[in-house]
């Protein structure tokens, strides 16, 4: 379901109800838990990153916080206690590390997703949000995979618990979400030092922070079942991303200096947020200086 993003009202926030963020120290975790509480909800996060959690903490210490892993049921468990809805964002996401590193991604991506849905599949919950990727529309690589099986997982328990309320969305890339090429990037620009770029005629779909996570209300305000909820997005080619951050980035007296390596296992050249929508390549481009306000 491909849909166009109609607000950002907080429609499915109770105040005084109790909302579990996995992943919450993440970027968009964070950028949520703000909505939420500025919404009037309590939160909860379980998620590993013990540094990321203190600072979570030091900057909303009303938010409960579980250091755990989602892979491990007693963790679970213990983040499953007296909450009323789940926002699942905890994952393994980077996907040239995750084709090193298989046992991991699947740990966290498909196991740690089946601990939830098997652990509330007798809970009374207002609802079980799933946040999915672009990368389950073409499966190349190992991190593809396992949020496409996840994806495949919460539509079987939607079968087997039609009185739960499960939804999905799928996302493109977020700008500045951790391990974002734009994040190495930036840095690398500022000291002048070497880009290393896969393919500059590659293309992704991308989008704020802010963006991602209007989706998903919208998806609860709008979705019906668990079929991926998705937005219509333009899509950016890398070697415009690269051309707008040097120019707002290189020092003025810098040289631009870029290693082409190619296309790397797990990835695509062009990508699809659904099987049978049109890829990043066809989609509509932002141009260098659209690129430029959003970065």
């Amino acid at each position: 379901m491909t849909i166009k993003m109609t607000h950002n009202n907080i429609n499915n926030i109770e105040k005084g109800k109790t909302y579990l963020v996995t992943g919450g120290s993440g970027f968009l975790g964070r950028c949520l838990i703000k909505r939420i509480l500025k919404a009037g909800g309590n939160v909860k996060t379980i998620a590993r990153d013990e540094g990321k959690l203190i600072s979570l903490k030091q900057e909303h210490p009303e938010v409960e916080i579980i250091t755990g892993d989602i892979a491990d049921p007693f963790d679970m468990k213990n983040a499953l206690k007296d909450i009323n809805a789940i926002f699942h964002l905890a994952a393994f996401k980077h996907v040239g590390i995750a084709e090193d590193q298989p046992r991991e991604c699947i740990k966290s991506n498909l196991i740690g997703s089946l601990n939830l849905l098997e652990l509330t599949a007798n809970m009374d919950l207002d609802y079980i949000m799933m946040v999915s990727t672009d990368k389950t529309a073409i499966v190349s690589g190992v991190y593809g995979a396992s949020k496409f099986l996840m994806e495949r997982l919460t539509h079987q328990f939607e079968n087997n618990y039609p009185n739960h309320t499960y939804r999905t969305v799928r996302y493109g890339n977020v700008l500045y979400s951790t391990g974002s090429v734009l994040c190495k990037w930036k840095d690398l620009l500022e000291a002048n030092k070497e880009i290393i770029i896969t393919e500059p005629e590659a293309t992704r779909f991308y989008w704020t922070v802010d963006q991602a996570v209007d989706l998903i209300f919208d998806c609860l305000d709008n979705a019906t079942n668990s079929q991926p909820f998705v937005p219509e997005m333009k899509a950016i080619k890398m070697g415009d991303l690269l051309t707008a951050m040097a120019e707002k980035y290189l020092p003025k007296d810098g040289t631009l200096k870029v290693k082409q390596i190619g296309m790397q296992p797990g990835e695509n050249l062009h990508e699809k947020v659904l099987s049978d929508g049109i890829s990043s390549g066809e989609a509509d481009k932002f141009t260098i200086e659209e690129i430029k306000k959003m970065i």
